[in-house]
């Protein structure tokens, strides 16, 4: 019991120094990620180790006398870390536990096994189907854009945490989940079985529009995202474009090693492309480096579901007058969350800064406004792939840069 309750104070106090130890270096993304080698074990002041250790006892102890089922101390101490994060109340400081954090690195990359769709915390706090991938597994079952996410294999998912839901929709290929949804279109409880298969996910797609105005649609900002971006542009660029869209709608965000390179190849040399500020007032820079522009008029297409780096792109354009936003609000995320290991396989990933634009402007809980307000048809919010010609909004940002171009 002794050895059961110095586990659980060790990984509590190791959460408890974090705010000491983000002086460490970071590397990568708006979910960066910080090695921790030698975290402190000292006690913490404010932490009475000898009531914590005490009351853990008390309850291990009615437990053992009193409950009729098994008890699986490992996972009794995974929900302890959890719950002191959980107390926070901050909804993206999360506890990822070894299996979780593997699950959730998988994201980043681009590649793993899973249902294939896009999805976002809704306004209800509820998981929300974005945009299922075309010929995918959620595609397949008949998952809409729209659909919320309300039971896994049982479990309830109204209200849980993004990335929790997310590490367990995904699996093995070839296996199956169980799921409830609940599309607000019909006022309907759906049951749905979905089988997993690797998903490589289709982060750009561009093509040239009437007009030699080219159009790049974005998904994430994953690793995979930058090269193919950048060649979107080149190719564009050799076809002869004459304008740009990119469009960032129902783009969650991702990585901000990711958005900046991207931004990059857009922005002279030595601009400034975003910096954040911690609780203690330090400031991080990042300026673009690269000497390549696009030097055609750019629209840029966002809605309520364009993200955090999705933001940082949309925004940075727009403070510096190089591209026109259209569309509707962006989600408003104008925070930073670091993913610090914690050396046994587990991490947590916590909110560490707030970034701003360029000009300053921080938009966390408030979004983007865009410069040409356009609400999607409402026929179209449902169909997971809308016909270019039907699509007001992207017609929209056709129609406005065929006139900058005359």
């Amino acid at each position: 019991m002794k050895s059961f309750c110095r586990r659980c104070l060790s990984v509590l106090l190791v959460c408890l120094m974090m705010s000491l130890l983000l002086a460490c270096d970071m590397a990568e993304d708006e979910n960066k990620v910080t090695d921790i080698k030698s975290p402190s074990t000292e006690p913490a002041a404010d932490i009475d180790q000898d009531a914590v250790s005490m009351k853990v006892e008390k309850i291990k102890g009615v437990l053992e006398k009193y409950y009729m089922g098994d008890i699986d101390y490992d996972k009794a101490m995974e929900g302890i870390y959890a719950g002191m994060i959980n107390s926070l109340g901050d909804p993206y400081t999360v506890y990822f536990s070894a299996e979780q954090y593997q699950e959730f690195s998988l994201t980043t990359n681009g590649n793993y096994a899973g249902v294939g769709s896009t999805v976002t915390t809704n306004s209800d706090g509820n998981v929300e189907f974005v945009k299922p991938f075309k010929n995918g597994p959620a595609y397949n079952a008949g998952i809409l854009p729209g659909d919320i996410l309300c039971e896994i294999d049982g479990e309830n998912a109204l209200g849980e945490e993004i990335d929790s839901v997310v590490a367990k929709i995904r699996g093995e290929a070839g296996t199956s989940v169980n799921i409830k949804i609940y599309r607000p279109k019909d006022s309907e409880y759906y049951n749905m079985t979905v089988v997993r298969d690797n998903v490589e996910e289709p982060t750009i797609e561009y093509e040239m529009l009437e007009g030699d105005i080219g159009y790049i649609l974005c998904t994430e900002f994953d690793k995979v995202t930058e090269k193919q971006y950048l060649d979107a542009v080149d190719d564009l660029t050799v076809k002869g474009m004459k304008a740009l869209i990119i469009d960032l709608r129902d783009n969650p965000g991702g990585m901000l090693t990711t958005v900046t390179s991207m931004l990059d190849r857009i922005l002279p040399k030595g601009k400034l492309l975003i910096y954040m500020e911690d609780k203690n007032g330090k400031r991080e820079e990042y300026f673009s480096q690269s000497s390549k522009t696009v030097d055609v008029p750019i629209a840029v297409l966002i809605n309520g579901n364009s993200a955090s780096a999705s933001e940082v792109f949309a925004g940075c354009l727009q403070d510096y007058g190089v591209a026109t936003l259209i569309g509707t609000k962006s989600f408003g995320k104008g925070i930073v969350q670091s993913l610090i290991p914690l050396g046994d396989g587990s991490a947590i990933k916590v909110t560490t800064s707030k970034y701003f634009s360029p000009l300053g402007r921080n938009i966390h809980g408030v979004g983007f406004e865009p410069d040409i307000k356009v609400e999607l048809d409402k026929e179209l919010k449902t169909m997971i792939e809308i016909p270019k010609d039907q699509d007001n909004q992207l017609q929209t940002a056709v129609n406005f840069l065929k006139e900058k171009i005359q």
